[in-house]
């Protein structure tokens, strides 16, 4: 099939002239319709493969790609300032207008991963590219892992300013929350103290970068600790960068899993390998992609899941 000629595409290509022509990407009523429009329109489950786009689709998307990473950055900033106004900001949370997704996200995550460290809870938990609304470490540390410290992990530090804000005036998060500015490039063997480490969709903006970030963070992660990352499937690969399962060098990757309501992000689970393992087999771990444990329907995400098979995929 030829993608480029697809009614899908096509509109995202006018959605993109549109958006590239905004003078600025700052929360607004023309902004914000453009991006609901986008979302609306990649969201609804589609065969659609990134990867055969010609060039110049992909030139599109990349674009695209970086701008709703900007406008994310910038609607994320605003609602944090607005919310740390307030004298308790984690008592406003819902004001952001993708909570509830957030808390749908959470959810997702925190089933996927106790199914899959089943033995422990998760005393150290690091989030990598955290930004100013750091909501899914606010989520899981509030309702789901309520006695695990969270490092969040943001190169801006006017980022990390207004996230240490929202959680200073809670009793509890405030011991359990702490805030590194820092590029994870440069953080190197205290990756070693982390049993999970979550990886935002939005680190490492193209499959070059996401993938140097992946084996920084295999090459000092500890063995057997847990790495979550973010991707994106079908037609919302056009809002997110995707993760390949086979680029997880040093990582058995454990489950994919495609949501297909609101909530846009596809969900990496993964486990680091000891670093013998890593240099004994293949890097790339091929026979790793078609054994992952597909995870069966999720407790109370029956209709959520939409199951990746992993082999067809890749072969």
């Amino acid at each position: 099939m030829v993608w480029e000629k697809d009614p899908l595409v096509q509109k995202v290509c006018e959605l993109y002239d549109q958006i590239s022509s905004l003078e600025s990407l700052k929360p607004s009523k023309d902004v914000n319709i453009l991006f609901t429009q986008l979302v609306l329109t990649c969201m609804p489950p589609s065969p659609i493969d990134v990867t055969k786009l010609c060039k110049r689709i992909q030139e599109i998307r990349f674009k695209l790609i970086r701008l709703c990473g900007e406008a994310e950055g910038l609607l994320e900033s605003h609602f944090s300032t607005i919310l740390g106004s307030y004298e308790n900001p984690l008592h406003h949370l819902n004001i952001f207008p993708y909570y509830s997704n957030y808390l749908k996200l959470s959810l997702l995550e925190f089933d996927i991963l106790k199914k899959h460290c089943s033995d422990y809870v998760p005393n150290k938990v690091a989030f990598v590219g955290s930004g100013p609304l750091p909501l899914t470490s606010i989520v899981l540390a509030s309702f789901h892992l309520t006695a695990t410290s969270f490092h969040n992990y943001d190169i801006d530090p006017s980022a990390n300013s207004k996230a240490l804000q929202l959680v200073s005036s809670d009793p509890d998060l405030s011991e359990r929350m702490f805030f590194h500015t820092t590029d994870i490039m440069d953080v190197t063997y205290a990756l070693k103290d982390y049993d999970v480490v979550f990886l935002a969709a939005l680190v490492g903006m193209d499959k070059d970068a996401k993938v140097r970030v992946i084996d920084h963070l295999a090459k000092y992660m500890t063995p057997g600790a847990v790495l979550m990352l973010r991707s994106a499937h079908g037609a919302r690969a056009f809002l997110y960068p995707v993760v390949d399962p086979c680029d997880l060098t040093g990582f058995e990757v454990l489950s994919v899993f495609h949501p297909t309501d609101e909530v846009i992000n596809s969900v990496v689970i993964a486990r680091k390998v000891p670093t013998t393992k890593h240099k004994v087999e293949n890097p790339k771990l091929p026979n790793k992609c078609s054994d992952i444990d597909m995870f069966g329907p999720l407790l109370n995400h029956v209709n959520l899941i939409e199951e990746l098979d992993i082999e067809d995929q890749l072969s």
